[in-house]
């Protein structure tokens, strides 16, 4: 069988991105499959391209469409990573077109956690296209039920989280500094602002702690503005984009991993964070209370409220055995995750939807 990924690859290093990546390079082993990759993302040609905004997403979109047209009659299954907003049109809507025109089954696996408000705003353009594909797929319950609300049946295939290289630390020495960290892109929807006022609500109490922010996006330099208005500067750090692997090291070195987000669905983050026998405090957002309980595997409080979020990580510093808890449930949660656990599902899915298409 032939499948045709597409979707973002790394650089950067986000949610979906990676899920690509590792569906990619999993897919690629199992025998009797054939896998082709067209990144939606691939680098710019000539590189200069990508300061000038609107000719680099001609010079990106273009090149996309062909390989596309292509790539597609040539495969049994297109295999879809969606989202909302300027991607789904750009990228998602064009691949349905496509493979349509081609006779080509394609399983749409939409992502992201503002697809409620993306759909109410552009049911009428997206619907008719979704119910075209062989299936839709989410990674979350929540997703799910955002669809059932517009009679679009979707099935759960959950996230993959790679538990060999995310794994809990070894025994070490306790230093005395509690380490707190937070991992997601510095933009508005992630509300980084509020993780550190929460930061600094607990440093009241917990004067050697600091705050590690691993990320990049446009929110940083009001971020940074915000951290020396706190007073804040010798203990938070702005780590930037980290590798897969400095990470891992990263979470390992870590207490208590924080989650402010506003929107979310079932954000990878948190499970890496888990994978790693990290204590989490994150809202209670969108999927998230889908995928963890609050109490059972992670502290879950309302967004944008920096007292609740820091009352909680004070709760886990105060109780070690809660803490312990919340770890040893979560590192059972993520083993369901594992690839043997989740891609059988794919695999399964690939062949019913190019028989019921040939």
């Amino acid at each position: 069988m032939k499948v045709l990924l597409v979707g973002p690859v790394p650089p950067p290093n986000g949610g979906m991105a990676m899920q690509t990546a590792q569906l990619q390079q999993l897919l690629g082993a199992e025998p009797g499959l054939s896998v082709q990759l067209l990144a939606v993302n691939a680098p710019y040609k000539p590189a200069w391209v990508g300061k000038l905004p609107l000719l680099r997403a001609l010079c990106r979109l273009i090149p996309y469409l062909w390989q596309l047209y292509r790539s597609t009659k040539h495969v049994d299954v297109v295999h879809l990573m969606a989202n909302s907003g300027w991607a789904w049109h750009l990228f998602a809507c064009p691949a349905l077109l496509i493979a349509r025109w081609h006779g080509t089954a394609v399983i749409v696996n939409y992502r992201g956690g503002s697809a409620q408000q993306f759909l109410q705003r552009q049911h009428r353009l997206v619907l008719p296209l979704l119910k075209q594909a062989a299936a839709v797929v989410t990674p979350s319950r929540y997703l799910q039920r955002v669809f059932a609300g517009y009679q679009l049946e979707a099935q759960v295939i959950a996230n993959i989280i790679n538990t060999a290289m995310f794994s809990p630390r070894a025994c070490i020495a306790p230093t005395g500094v509690i380490h707190i960290v937070v991992t997601r892109n510095l933009e508005p929807l992630y509300d980084i602002a509020t993780a550190i006022r929460c930061f600094a609500l607990l440093q009241q109490d917990y004067p050697h702690s600091r705050l590690s922010i691993a990320g990049s996006g446009p929110a940083l330099p009001g971020l940074q503005q915000l951290v020396a208005e706190l007073q804040l500067l010798p203990s938070v750090c702005f780590v930037g984009r980290l590798e897969r692997e400095a990470m891992v090291a990263l979470y390992q070195s870590a207490d208590l991993m924080l989650n402010p987000s506003t929107v979310d669905n079932m954000p990878n983050s948190v499970l890496e964070a888990l994978a790693c026998g990290v204590a989490v405090v994150s809202t209670n957002v969108g999927g998230i209370p889908d995928m963890v309980t609050d109490g059972e595997h992670a502290l879950l409080v309302p967004p944008r409220r920096p007292d609740l979020m820091a009352a909680a990580c004070a709760q886990l510093l105060q109780q070690p055995a809660l803490a312990d808890t919340l770890r040893r449930n979560g590192l059972a949660l993520v083993h369901t995750l594992q690839p043997q656990a989740v891609l059988p599902q794919w695999l399964q899915l690939y062949r019913q939807s190019g028989k019921a298409n040939a």
